[in-house]
């Protein structure tokens, strides 16, 4: 149980949520219409397979390049605290990563080359000489780029696929959920490092928060994903009078009230303060799949 709670620990739980959610809502978006099989079950459990493999390579390779770092920013770390080995971490990698490329490799090359270019973007983002987590444009674009645009879209492209022209996902709704998950990949971007300031700053890894300071950081993030959430918000205008819309509508509001009731408490002063909020963060972002599962099962 030991092993476990540590290799759980190393695959950082809340991208493993975000991840399975992404992938599932995506699925109904693409199948709600359809009757289950178990050819179409298969289809969505090797694409999870896949994504959360790419996933776990993703933030392993992160903690294998910044022990070090992580020793300060985040010691509970299997890594960092020395309950998991660097080899062991090596081994877990190389892995998820074989098996992420032969679990897209049975399904499709649109779903090949999601994972590919998601986990050659986690590379670049972690490891030298690019290692664009030292660059703060980049790495906000990297992130939100990934989990914005190159996994809607690619899980999106791979369903329809699977599917065939009878798919009911329209290229507007293609764009509009990808120009909101990367609004959204951006703030989790910035909001990332805020809680990292103090080793980041001693590793001289140049983020936002270490070059501007928490409180531009933090303030800059809520003006985004507040202009983020008028994407949603627009959506749901234009389906009223259905009650699809007015549910989608009242629940934006009501989730966008909260995350300014919710930043308004932060202490910024207070590392475990920023970090809870940073989490609430993510679980706004499981929220927009589960509503998006709802609303397409509803319609």
């Amino acid at each position: 149980m030991k092993r476990l709670s540590v290799f759980i620990r190393f695959c950082r739980p809340h991208t493993i949520i975000a991840t399975s959610l992404q992938v599932s809502g995506l699925f109904i978006l693409a199948y709600a219409s359809k009757p289950i099989s178990i050819d179409r079950l298969w289809i969505w459990f090797l694409a999870l397979a896949a994504s959360l493999a790419a996933n776990i390579y993703i933030v392993g390779l992160n903690q294998l390049t910044d022990v070090v770092i992580d020793r300060i920013n985040k010691p509970t770390l299997p890594l960092a605290s020395g309950e998991m080995s660097i080899r062991q971490g090596r081994l877990i990698v190389t892995a998820v990563a074989l098996a992420s490329i032969i679990f897209a490799a049975t399904q499709s090359l649109i779903l090949l080359i999601t994972v590919l270019i998601s986990m050659l973007i986690g590379s670049l983002y972690s490891l030298p000489p690019f290692h664009l987590k030292s660059r703060p444009l980049w790495a906000a674009l990297s992130i939100a780029f990934v989990r914005g645009f190159v996994a809607n879209f690619g899980l999106i492209l791979h369903f329809n696929h699977e599917i065939g022209p009878a798919s009911a996902v329209s290229w507007p709704l293609v764009v509009g959920l990808t120009a909101f998950f990367f609004g959204f990949g951006l703030v989790i971007a910035l909001y990332k490092d805020i809680p990292d300031l103090v080793g980041d700053k001693e590793y001289d890894i140049r983020t936002y928060t270490v070059r501007l300071g928490p409180e531009r950081v933090f303030n800059a993030g809520r003006l985004i994903l507040t202009a983020t959430y008028i994407i949603p918000i627009l959506a749901a205008v234009s389906l009223l009078p259905d009650l699809i819309g007015l549910v989608l509508l009242v629940a934006h509001l009501v989730i966008v009230v909260l995350f300014w009731r919710r930043s308004l408490a932060v202490d910024m002063a207070r590392p475990d303060d920023v970090t809870r909020f940073y989490m609430f963060l993510w679980s706004l972002f499981y929220v927009e799949y589960i509503l998006l599962a709802l609303a397409a099962l509803a319609s």
